[in-house]
């Protein structure tokens, strides 16, 4: 007797979080029992995908709204793990999903990757705040003013389950750290890089001196690019097997830490690498000038962010089995490996 298989669909497949999710699908002790779709864009990783993955893929970006929508209504759980800023990319999956419950009368499965950029001030690298966000607090997440980051998107995610078309969760990851690893990483198809480490390292390479923005006293939570993936899977097996007692809507916030670090920790750490690689004789970071902010990273706004404060515990993920193994430790060791690994990227 056949059983139907579990519809999924999952964005950012390519990238370093949807990477990591998807191959975790893929080891899963059900894999057999899901039918995997990704929405891809490059056309050799599609290839490799379907060949040697055999995961089904829809060529597209996030721009292909219309693909998006019903890749969304063909799923009975999404994984959305590429851009939380797209707001209508986030529609249209909603659009599907609404669709999809209308139809068939299913509750769909949405989880939604944001961030702790949620919880970002204006330090500048000059303060540690003292407050500190909890998962479990609804009120205190309820209180975060709509213009923060990131929030635009979420508030759209956790409207969908107030209105009951879909049950939704939303995955808040803080500094990913570390060089992914799996056999989509090794085939080329998805990116093993974080973002936030690697800006700072870049710029440090091109000054030849670690810098940091302000005086680097501003925290910020860290975790492990494995932990993060196994925080999504066990979030996906805690609806699967509890769905009524896992957190969604308002109560679907999981933060994703086990640590906390300054953003003086990394810059000293890259400063640290530099030194020991040749590079610099001085491992103590410099602040960043304004210009510099503007020339490394795009704009004063987003190079002031690696000195913000982003404080929080997550506690929501634990209460349901998430057991995060690295430590900030662990990221600071991980810090050199990946100025080598960038070294290597620009004399290839």
């Amino acid at each position: 007797m056949s059983v139907d298989k579990t519809p999924i669909f999952i964005t950012g497949a390519t990238g370093y979080i949807g990477g990591s999710v998807l191959e975790r699908l893929l080891k899963h002790p059900s894999a057999s029992t899901f039918d995997i779709t990704a929405l891809v864009r490059n056309e050799e990783k599609a290839k490799i995908l379907e060949s040697k993955f055999l995961v089904k893929v829809v060529r597209g970006s996030l721009q292909d709204l219309d693909k998006l929508e019903a890749l969304a209504e063909n799923a009975h759980v999404v994984f959305h793990t590429a851009d939380a800023d797209d707001e209508p990319a986030a529609k249209a999956i909603l659009s599907g999903l609404r669709k999809r419950h209308a139809t068939l009368g299913d509750l769909p499965i949405l989880i939604h990757t944001s961030g702790t950029g949620l919880l970002t001030d204006d330090a500048r690298g000059m303060y540690a705040t003292e407050t500190i966000y909890s998962d479990l607090n609804v009120e205190q997440l309820k209180a975060i003013p709509p213009t923060a980051f990131h929030r635009n998107v979420d508030l759209l995610i956790i409207e969908a389950d107030t209105q009951g078309y879909a049950r939704t969760h939303i995955i808040f990851p803080s500094t990913i750290y570390a060089i992914a690893e799996g056999s989509l990483f090794d085939a080329g198809v998805s990116n093993p890089h974080s973002i936030q480490i690697p800006y700072l390292i870049k710029a440090a390479l091109a000054r030849k001196q670690a810098g940091v923005v302000g005086k680097g006293k501003a925290l910020w939570p860290d975790v492990h690019i494995h932990d993060v993936a196994d925080l999504y899977i066990t979030l996906f097996d805690s609806i699967v097997s509890n769905p009524d007692t896992t957190g969604h809507g308002w109560e679907g916030f999981y933060f994703g830490e086990n640590g906390e670090h300054s953003w003086y920790q990394i810059s000293r750490a890259i400063g640290d690498a530099l030194v020991a690689l040749g590079i610099s004789k001085d491992p103590e970071p410099t602040s960043f000038t304004t210009e510099e902010l503007i020339k490394y990273f795009g704009s004063e706004w987003m190079g002031n962010y690696s000195g913000s404060n982003s404080r929080c515990r997550a506690d929501r993920g634990r209460a349901i089995g998430w057991k995060p193994k690295f430590t900030t430790e662990d990221m600071l060791k991980s810090i050199k490996p990946e100025v080598e690994a960038w070294i290597k990227k620009q004399q290839a």
